[in-house]
């Protein structure tokens, strides 16, 4: 008997005939890369490149996948924000390695990135704290991220002892809150083509000069 339940999904058919990638198009090293496609993402599409599923793993090896907003890429690594008591910051830190999904699904495109985690500085945590909206900085104050609520009120409660708290001055960066930069050692570029013949080229650490890069083509 069929379960009346079950739900049958509906079947995209995706042309994939924004471009191609070859070898020779690539940077030498993925953070070039990253930023050209970046920028291209960001010149023609609506959404917030800057989002992007961050993927971690409890002590047992059980995942976790939630979106996030990654706030600053270089040679150290791709970096992100969140409340130090989260879910998320827990499995960091009894597993620190993660792995990252940029999608730039129009473009047919996306960006994976895997490495070891490590907080950043205070320096850096301060200075990106700063540059956020005043509202942003009472609600890291009002949340106690990933603990269960009783209600939406015990939010709203919380966001104005947090505004009463801080009225009239600066609010500091809490202590529970932080940053943390996941220092790829394998990034992969992924470039949809037609009949499922995708382009994909990882870039991995050489072993014995870890400032250089190997350049893989994978199977789609």
């Amino acid at each position: 008997m069929l379960d009346p339940m079950a739900r049958d999904l509906p079947t995209m058919r995706t042309a994939y005939e924004h471009g191609v990638l070859r070898r020779a198009d690539l940077a030498a090293d993925p953070i070039d890369q990253f930023g050209t496609w970046f920028d291209q993402w960001t010149a023609t599409a609506p959404f917030d490149a800057a989002a992007v599923v961050l993927a971690t793993a409890d002590a047992v090896g059980r995942p976790s996948a939630r979106y996030v907003l990654c706030r600053g890429v270089d040679a150290r690594g791709f970096v992100f924000y969140t409340n130090e008591t989260s879910r998320k910051a827990e499995e960091l830190a009894t597993n620190p390695h993660a792995a990252l999904c940029f999608g730039w699904l129009e473009q047919a495109r996306q960006v994976r990135v895997e490495g070891r985690v490590a907080p950043v500085s205070d320096a850096e945590a301060d200075a990106y704290w700063v540059s956020r909206p005043r509202g942003s900085q009472l609600g890291a104050w009002a949340s106690d991220q990933s603990e269960v609520l009783a209600g939406r009120d015990d939010l709203e409660r919380q966001l104005a002892e947090a505004t009463a708290r801080f009225d009239g001055g600066d609010v500091p960066r809490p202590a529970h809150w932080g940053g943390y930069r996941v220092e790829h050692d394998a990034v992969e570029f992924w470039q949809g083509r037609a009949d499922r013949l995708h382009d994909r080229f990882r870039y991995t650490r050489d072993e014995i000069e870890p400032a250089a890069w190997r350049i893989d083509r994978l199977a789609p």
